[in-house]
């Protein structure tokens, strides 16, 4: 099992211990702490120690930062530079009006993908396998009857977004337009806010929750 496997698998579960990577990856808790230790050498990941009720601390592992730069992040420096320059160029309103021109952009291609179905399971399922194929590493969760959870374990353009938040505005209205009417899209994660990853609920209008 390569390192990349290890470090997915942080990527996209979060902090694991050494039992719970051996679990997942088909090797023993001792084969997993060797292999943390090594990446943890090589700086790609450090350890966390959780009290849990009148126990030991149980030793959790997460990628630092190296870790998760090892995930590309599509180019960021030059995106960078593009949007420096719209805002140089064209000033704010140029910006905003580059950004809405990606966002139609996308909604359109959203709205050519999930068409066809009504039903908002097909439309979330769909909708996290674009994501992922445009390397947000999504995935999507039943939470209720009705009510969904889409998960985005990487952001390939967070160099750009923190640069420009309008991009991840733009990208929950996305969300809420490409899902519809019926459906309440709501950011609960947020990776520029801290969180090791995206997440939006999605539940129907008409829940009380």
């Amino acid at each position: 099992m390569s390192d990349d496997s290890l470090l997915y698998l942080l990527k996209s579960r979060g902090p694991q211990t050494a039992p719970q990577v051996g679990e997942a990856l088909g090797m023993t808790a001792a084969g997993a702490q060797q292999r943390l230790a090594k990446l943890a050498g090589a700086g790609l990941v450090e350890p966390e120690d959780r009290k849990a009720g009148r126990g030991r601390p149980r030793r959790y592992w997460h990628l630092t930062d190296a870790g998760h730069a090892r995930f590309p992040d599509r180019h960021a420096d030059l995106t960078l530079e593009i949007l420096k320059a719209t805002e140089t160029l064209f000033g704010r309103e140029g910006l905003d009006r580059l950004i809405a021109h990606r966002e139609a952009q996308s909604l359109a291609l959203y709205r050519d993908r999930l068409a066809g179905s009504s039903d908002i399971r097909v439309r979330v399922a769909a909708l996290a396998e674009i994501r992922t194929l445009e390397g947000y590493m999504a995935e999507w969760q039943e939470d209720g009857p009705g009510a969904f959870v889409l998960i985005e374990n990487h952001c390939p353009v967070c160099a750009a977004a923190t640069a420009c938040q309008g991009l991840c505005r733009s990208e929950l209205a996305i969300f809420r337009e490409v899902l519809g009417p019926d459906v309440e899209v709501q950011r609960t994660d947020h990776i520029l806010a801290g969180a090791r990853r995206c997440a939006y609920t999605i539940t129907p209008r008409n829940a009380s929750r």
